[in-house]
């Protein structure tokens, strides 16, 4: 039984306290038009404001670009600054070894001291590699994206993926066909007058996939999968309207189809965030507000449905006492049955809450405002864009060398200062926070609770190095990480990003550690096949691996870190298997 006072903390909102190195929530104005997310100076004690301000709309007549470039074109900007860079490709000068860029607002007086100079070791290969990658940057902050793009290709794995903009404008009239096309279109009428859907499914694939400008072919294939009833022919229904929003996510009839079928699914928060999406990156359509009046529904629909689970599940949980909340630290102690129930029917936000506040002041925060600054930048952009706009977003630094990043529900993500020093770029570090907050916007942690699973842990707590909250490990199953990666792959598409962050962050980080796996990729199996995975979504969705790099400013960041962090992390002993790892 959790001692007297542990209950109330986890059950009672806490005071207002500070915390250095966390993330004030984001706020949103109102309007129509897309919104740009911009970050104020950091105050004194770390925390970091978020707003959102609108952007002017577009002429009609402007060339397709990403719906959410992750930077505003400047047409005049300058030269990029590869003193930023690593000391390898600063040319022709050595960079001042002391020189770290200045924060926003005043230095907090009790940054830890450098401990030492990091060393870069790169080779003229990758020192030419991050050459032609900032100037790539450059041209994308520009608007310039075909350069731009002609670049990335030099230097970056072709994969499979075409980019959007390069696809054919849509047409509806299948006069409009090639000859092929009209063949096809003949035929699948012609099945579906002799009510015969094998010759009605062959044609429209063929079609679909030949001529995929044909928007009505999508919409009739869909319909018939659908009209079969199978759960496959379902799933092919699904995977093909996801396909074809992608290429054409404009299109407020492919979308509302597939709304409608993910709800007649009951996937009520996959349809949800499907008519945010649109609504955020469509606000000048005129069905706009009916995709937020379908998002807002949907989310209502989930969270009944949810809370119908969760309160059958709890009268359970009240009688056996089989659930709690283990920690080894003094983080947050055990709950009782009548407890916990009480704090999960108050929902995901009210759960990821207790469980931050206490974390933030148990878990040594990165003291650097510049960082946090950087971090929750990048994070709130994500968050944009997940359809969960119920959740108050917070990004926390904390000061570990290790690459490792968990996030908690209601939007809480915390990620360890060494995700920047291990990655290579914005995108990279983009992947991971994308993946995390995928965990968060897919209520993971909180349904292993609602869907039966009263007898295991929330949340496993693995403590090492004399550090008593240092890793918290959610045993996430196989379907949840490869939804996980499929969101945050889309996440990164639809907010400019490179849509191979992720991918490209799983592929160094499994060369880098063959002998000592990180944490972050040991504690989410089967690394290759989820590779594998992505590279397939990239490529059958049409998402573009050719866009926003970022890697400037985050080899600044990076830099920054390794002076604030040791060079080599503490030798940790030997951790025990993490229970529901797979």
């Amino acid at each position: 039984m959790a001692a007297a006072g542990v209950a109330e903390v986890a059950l009672v909102k806490a005071e207002p306290r500070e915390k250095v190195g966390a993330i004030a929530p984001i706020r949103e104005t109102t309007g129509s038009a897309p919104a740009i997310l911009t970050t104020a100076e950091p105050t004194v004690d770390g925390a970091v404001t978020t707003e959102i301000s609108q952007k002017p709309d577009a002429s009609e007549d402007a060339p397709v670009e990403p719906a959410v470039p992750p930077i505003e074109p400047v047409p005049d900007a300058d030269e990029p600054d590869l003193e930023s860079l690593p000391e390898a490709i600063a040319t022709p000068e050595e960079p001042d070894p002391e020189a770290i860029p200045e924060t926003p607002a005043e230095p907090s007086s009790d940054k830890p001291e450098a401990t030492q100079e990091p060393e870069e070791e790169l080779s003229p290969a990758e020192q030419e590699r991050l050459r032609i990658l900032t100037e790539a940057d450059r041209l994308w902050q520009q608007g310039q994206y075909a350069e731009a793009e002609l670049l990335y290709r030099k230097v970056k794995h072709p994969g499979q993926a075409i980019a959007v903009r390069d696809r054919p404008a849509p047409i509806f009239d299948p006069a409009l066909l090639p000859p092929a096309g009209q063949v096809y279109w003949r035929e699948a009428e012609a099945g579906q007058a002799q009510n015969l859907p094998t010759r009605v499914l062959v044609p429209l694939q063929l079609l679909t996939s030949q001529f995929p400008e044909f928007i009505p072919g999508h919409l009739r294939y869909s319909e018939v999968l659908l009209q079969q009833g199978e759960e496959e022919q379902i799933e092919q229904a699904l995977l093909a309207l996801e396909q074809a929003t992608t290429l054409y996510p404009e299109e407020a009839e492919l979308m509302r189809v597939r709304v409608t079928a993910l709800a007649e699914q009951r996937q009520y928060l996959e349809a949800s965030i499907a008519a945010r999406q649109f609504a955020v990156l469509n606000p000048d359509d005129p069905t706009a507000s009916e995709f937020t009046l379908l998002a807002d529904t949907h989310l209502d629909d989930f969270q009944d449905r949810l809370r119908d689970r969760l309160t059958r599940n709890a009268i359970g949980n009240a009688l056996t006492g089989a659930i709690g909340f283990a920690l080894t630290g003094n983080l947050f102690g055990p709950l009782s049955a009548i407890q916990t129930s009480v704090l999960l029917l108050r929902g995901e936000s009210e759960i990821g809450e207790s469980i931050a506040g206490d974390a933030a002041e148990e878990l040594p925060l990165l003291p650097d405002d510049e960082v946090v600054a950087y971090v929750n930048e990048i994070g709130q952009r994500l968050a944009a864009v997940t359809g969960r706009t119920e959740f108050e977003y917070e990004f926390y630094v904390v000061a570990d060398a290790d690459l490792n990043a968990f996030a908690l529900p209601g939007g809480k993500v915390f990620i360890n200062a060494g995700a920047i020093a291990h990655t290579n770029s914005e995108a990279e570090l983009a992947g991971l926070l994308a993946h995390e907050l995928a965990h968060t916007v897919l209520s993971h942690g909180f349904q292993m609770v609602t869907q039966g699973n009263l007898t295991a842990n929330l949340l496993q707590f693995v403590p090492y190095g004399g550090i008593a909250t240092d890793l918290v490990v959610l045993s996430y199953s196989r379907d949840m990480e490869r939804q996980a990666d499929a969101l945050a792959t889309r996440l990164l598409a639809t907010s400019g990003y490179a849509a191979d962050g992720l991918q490209n962050l799983m592929i160094t980080l499994g060369e880098e550690t063959e002998d000592y796996p990180l944490e972050w990729l040991s504690t989410h199996p089967d690394t290759a096949e989820r590779i594998r995975n992505i590279d397939t979504q990239i490529a059958s969705n049409g998402y573009n691996r050719y866009a926003f790099e970022g890697v400037e400013r985050h080899w600044e960041m990076r830099r920054r870190v390794e002076r604030l962090l040791p060079d080599e992390p503490e030798e940790k002993p030997e951790q025990s298997s993490t229970e529901g790892d797979e």
